[in-house]
Parts: structure tokens; sequence; C-alpha cells
């Protein structure tokens, strides 16, 4: 699993529950990695909604909405990025991660709540909070 997974959770300590309630994840992650929207759009159910509240205002986006930012390739920084998995819950066809996006200028916390839907996996919803860094250009 790479980068992505928080140390505790190794690969051999994740059960066959979990492990395929991990691909929607892992898709994510590979979306941001190489900016291609169809990982995106695999990762996420189609009515899930990308929700933040900053600069005062509630943004709710659709995934349709969330894929226009992902152009097809990596960001210029991408060497820069790192990416992990914080935390990882799954009890019967419900599940909730943390996913942690540590880029140069920014800190991204996710939130993601999952649901297995005639056993397939995606996520339901996304909300997350942004933390730029101090000096960031």
């Amino acid at each position: 699993m790479s980068n992505h997974t928080a140390p505790e959770q190794t690969p051999s300590a994740l059960n066959s529950q979990q492990i395929p309630a991990l691909e929607p994840i892992e898709n994510y992650l590979a979306g941001h990695r190489t900016g291609k929207a169809e990982y995106i759009r695999q990762a996420f159910h189609a009515d899930a909604r990308i929700i933040s509240f900053r600069d005062g205002a509630l943004h709710s986006l659709t995934v349709d909405e969330f894929a226009t930012r992902f152009q097809g390739q990596p960001q210029p920084d991408e060497a820069q990025r790192k990416r992990h998995i914080a935390s990882f819950d799954v009890v019967g066809n419900a599940a909730t991660a943390k996913v942690v996006l540590d880029y140069p200028e920014v800190v991204f916390t996710d939130y993601m709540n999952l649901l297995q839907i005639d056993g397939v996996w995606k996520i339901a919803n996304k909300t997350f909070s942004a933390a730029p860094r101090t000096g960031a250009k």
C-alpha cells in the first residue's frame, strides 16, 4: 500500500472485510497522484457530495464538479506531495476514513464516509478542512 496507509494499518493488519472497502480510497489517492478524473469518478458514488466550509461560506460540490479539478496529469509539485490514510474503520456495510493530503502549501484533512451498495464500496460523501502552511508561497 506504499505511502497511503498509516503505519498502524499495515496490509497484514487489515481483515478480509476491510480490504475491499479500501478500494475507493486507493482510487481517490490515485486521482490525486495522477490528476486523472476517472479515478475520482470510480471512487465516489454518483450522488456523493464534497463539502467544506471556508471563507465564511459552505461549499458543496457534486462528483462531476469535483472531478473537473483533475486535468489528466500530475501537479508540477507532485514529488513533494505526501498522502496517507490516518484512520480507517469498517463495520458491516459502512466505513469511515481520515485521509491526509500533505502538500507544500496546504494540508488537507479529508473525512470520507463509505458505503457498500450492492456489493460495491463507494465514497458516499467527503468533508474536508484545509490548513494553509505558514509562510507558503
